[in-house]
């Protein structure tokens, strides 16, 4: 197997720019003022870590990685447009 740039220190880099990210949210969330900011605090936090599993996916080169990427994205989605309905239902 062949070094690559995107075997170390890029994907290192990425994940710790996701940890920032996820902790903005976390933050967000705590602080928020309003139901639609930790709805938004949520889904940052949830594809923070979504996004964190497909690097490990990509830095092992395990495929199950993917697979639980994959139907986390899509849980991901259908919550998001639930609480979407939900804060819209609310400001009504």
């Amino acid at each position: 197997m062949t070094s690559t740039l995107l075997d170390g220190p890029v994907i290192d880099l990425a994940l710790l720019g996701l940890a920032v990210a996820f902790l903005l949210g976390m933050l967000r969330g705590v602080l928020g003022p309003t139901t639609a900011d930790r709805a938004i605090a949520a889904d940052v936090c949830f594809f923070a870590v979504v996004s964190s599993f497909a690097l490990l996916a990509l830095r092992s080169g395990s495929e199950a990685f993917l697979d639980v990427v994959l139907v986390a994205s899509l849980l991901g989605f259908l919550a998001t447009v639930a609480l979407a309905a939900l804060v819209t239902a609310r400001t009504s």
